[in-house]
């Protein structure tokens, strides 16, 4: 539904991934090799989907993570997901480039509000952001550390996409091509907002012009630990850092005072020769979990999924695209009818497990792919 009310290039930056895509296909094969191992003939008539995340209690084992293209995919699209997320019980991460300020959709969305932070070219410029998230009163600050260089999206450059956007002969053949996506969602950022869609929460200094704003928006590729322990002193909240993929990279985390982690190849967008995070899932959790929060995504699609990582030792599962998919179909009822069907699907998944709560999930509800083949399977 989503493919065909967007543009090619639209929904193709929400479903594909960099370069050969073999990354996001492994993402999806790795996760496939994993079998699920049932117990039979357990009461499962009263089953509880229920985890405690950060020490809050919410309905679902899963995360809306951050996706830059909701707000593109529908008008105030990151609205609609926070709106969706809260009447799911679960929380909803805002990325650095919605197009609505973060005041508008924490206000509007509700319920448990994340923010993640992509540092541009200056480091002070994030710090004056990060006083904002705080003030804006967001419960978790969300730093992206797997993407210090913009990826290389190939179909993007065949698609016409320029960042930040712009109009373009190509990008306006194919808005024309889509009249439901050009009236309905650029249409009104032009009629009711009076601008086309722009990044309101990105705080750019004077000193960068709008003749070299561009210059401004290019990822900073001087980050340090040094940065990360910085952030701690400033942020007195939840701070969790996205990308990790190393089980030291995850101690120093822990070392730095992080909160949490998400176990991440950014979805096969940035790096196509990284491994997938359910395959480096056990040795972090085995390093870091009596002392970081762990949460793993990249080619979660199933309820059958989500169980296979929380057995795997994760807290919980963020989930991108099935919500974007949503959001970009129908708004708040799309990305509402995409968590009602991983909700069902975790619930009846449960059921045929022989499982009435998540905290029962174990390592030995699941067979990895080195043991299929073994009789030591069991």
């Amino acid at each position: 539904m989503a493919k065909r009310r967007l543009t090619k290039a639209l929904f193709e930056f929400c479903d594909r991934g960099s370069e050969d895509e073999v990354a996001m296909k492994n993402n999806r094969s790795a996760l496939d090799s994993i079998k699920l191992m049932p117990r039979i003939l357990n009461d499962v008539s009263d089953r509880n989907t229920e985890i405690r995340l950060f020490g809050k209690k919410q309905s679902l084992p899963l995360i809306i993570g951050p996706t830059g293209p909701a707000g593109f995919v529908w008008y105030r699209g990151e609205i609609a997901l926070a709106k969706a997320a809260n009447n799911a019980g679960i929380p909803f991460t805002l990325s650095s480039t919605g197009n609505t300020s973060m005041e508008t959709i924490k206000s509007l969305g509700g319920g448990t509000q994340w923010y993640q932070l992509y540092v541009w070219r200056d480091i002070e410029a994030a710090m004056v952001t990060v006083e904002r998230v705080l003030d804006a009163g967001f419960e978790a600050l969300l730093l992206t550390v797997d993407s210090p260089t913009y990826n290389n999206r190939e179909f993007d450059t065949r698609n016409g996409i320029v960042f930040p956007p712009r109009i373009t002969i190509r990008g306006s053949i194919d808005s024309l091509l889509h009249p439901r996506w050009l009236i309905g969602t650029l249409g009104r950022y032009v009629l009711a907002d009076g601008h086309m869609p722009k990044f309101p929460n990105v705080y750019i200094p004077e000193k960068y012009s709008s003749t070299n704003k561009n210059n401004f928006l290019v990822r900073n590729d001087t980050l340090s630990w040094d940065f990360l322990k910085r952030l701690r002193e400033a942020w007195p909240r939840t701070l969790i850092v996205k990308g990790i993929l190393h089980p030291e990279d995850a101690i120093r985390c822990a070392d730095c005072g992080v909160d949490g982690i998400i176990v991440s190849n950014h979805a096969g967008n940035t790096n196509d020769a990284a491994i997938a995070p359910i395959q480096v899932l056990p040795t972090i959790v085995s390093a870091v979990s009596d002392r970081l929060t762990i949460i793993v995504d990249s080619g979660f699609r199933r309820g059958s999924d989500v169980l296979k990582g929380l057995a795997m030792g994760a807290d919980a599962v963020a989930i991108g695209r099935a919500t974007l998919y949503g959001v970009g179909a129908a708004g708040e009822a799309g990305a509402s009818r995409a968590l009602s069907i991983l909700s069902a699907e975790i619930h009846r998944t449960m059921g045929v497990m022989g499982l009435t709560n998540l905290n029962s999930l174990a390592p030995d509800h699941i067979v990895l792919p080195s043991k299929l083949n073994s009789s030591d399977c069991m």
